[in-house]
């Protein structure tokens, strides 16, 4: 839609991943190595987790192509099977027939041969599990004992697990130490920072083809506030702005229009929290000075009281006066006495 208004050859905040728009931020490549030297150890298994969002899954689709051509590849995408059925899985993916109603022996088996044969051949098996902090703890102890498949010199299958940081959380448990154990890398992928938002926004903008800086300054930053710096959520507010700048013919994206793109993402205009603990400092602090000023006023009010009385009573000789005269005047201080003008009684 907003396209062709921008002289783009696409969208460039696609969140479908693809490795031509993958922005390679010092972490990203910290991470990719250590993915390929992981590798190329042939053997255990390498960890990489990161929050929803921060680029694995299209940092892994990278790594693919950097291979080498002897390396075969099974993904698992979806690895909430159970046992039988992920190694079913496994099998698919390498092209090995399941037989009907077989046993995760019968499975087990034919994937050893399959990696005997293929080692033979000067070939590499390399697993990868996406999305791996789903994984029953059973189906763990089985990707486990797939690490036990080898020769006497190296590993037949090399395991990547890819997950959230729960994935840490579950392989740190004591019943999970033996698969902690084998662990030979680990990765961790953080969120971009502040300055590489604006060389992600960049990156991805001149791959689709744009020739200037369509995103203004402060637009960049704007984005990051809202988005932390988390790859996905940078692409889904990025996209939002284009559209908002399309629709009021704005070729500049400036930093209203992400903000009503960020309103539109988060449902509805959600105050970033910095904002709100502002807010409520001077929330507290109008509070503190009510409540001081009350706390100062009210003895003054009472102050005033009790001063008027005290000149009532030196004033008034109640002595020198019939008792109805008496009753009176006490009544009368009975009274909001500041109310009252005594100077006028006494005169009379």
């Amino acid at each position: 839609m907003y396209t062709q208004f921008y002289g783009l050859r696409e969208k460039p905040f696609s969140i479908t991943p693809d490795p031509r728009y993958l922005y390679m931020s010092n972490r990203h490549a910290d991470a990719l190595a250590h993915l390929i030297y992981g590798i190329s150890q042939s053997g255990g298994f390498i960890q990489l987790t990161g929050e929803v969002g921060t680029g694995k899954t299209t940092l892994v689709r990278s790594l693919f192509e950097q291979l080498p051509e002897e390396a075969d590849l099974a993904v698992i995408l979806n690895p909430e099977l159970t046992t039988r059925d992920f190694l079913i899985a496994i099998c698919e993916e390498l092209n090995l027939e399941s037989p009907p109603n077989c046993s995760s022996k019968t499975l087990v088996d034919q994937m050893n041969k399959y990696l005997l044969e293929a080692h033979s051949r000067g070939r590499r098996t390399v697993l990868i599990v996406d999305e791996a902090q789903n994984l029953g703890t059973d189906v763990l102890e089985q990707v486990r004992l797939l690490t036990n498949l080898e020769t006497p010199k190296q590993k037949l299958l090399q395991i990547i697990l890819i997950g959230q940081p729960e994935l840490r959380d579950l392989l740190s448990r004591k019943d999970m130490r033996q698969l902690a154990q084998r662990v030979t890398g680990r990765y961790h992928l953080e969120p971009l920072s502040k300055e590489d938002t604006g060389k992600y926004i960049k990156h991805r903008m001149q791959v689709a083809g744009a020739s200037n800086g369509i995103f203004l300054p402060a637009a960049i930053r704007e984005i990051y506030k809202w988005s932390k710096g988390v790859p996905r959520l940078i692409n889904v507010v990025a996209d939002r702005a284009l559209l908002a700048g399309y629709s009021e013919d704005k070729k500049n994206i400036d930093k209203k229009l992400v903000r009503r793109a960020a309103a539109e993402v988060y449902g509805n205009y959600s105050v970033p929290r910095w904002r709100w603990k502002l807010a409520s400092i001077f929330a507290v602090c109008g509070i503190t000075l009510l409540a001081t000023g009350i706390s100062l006023w009210l003895p003054l009010e009472y102050s005033i009281i009790s001063s008027t009385s005290e000149v009532v009573n030196e004033t008034i000789n109640i002595e020198e006066i019939n008792s109805s005269e008496a009753s009176e005047i006490i009544a009368i201080q009975d009274f909001d006495l500041p109310e009252i003008d005594f100077s006028a009684s006494e005169t009379n």
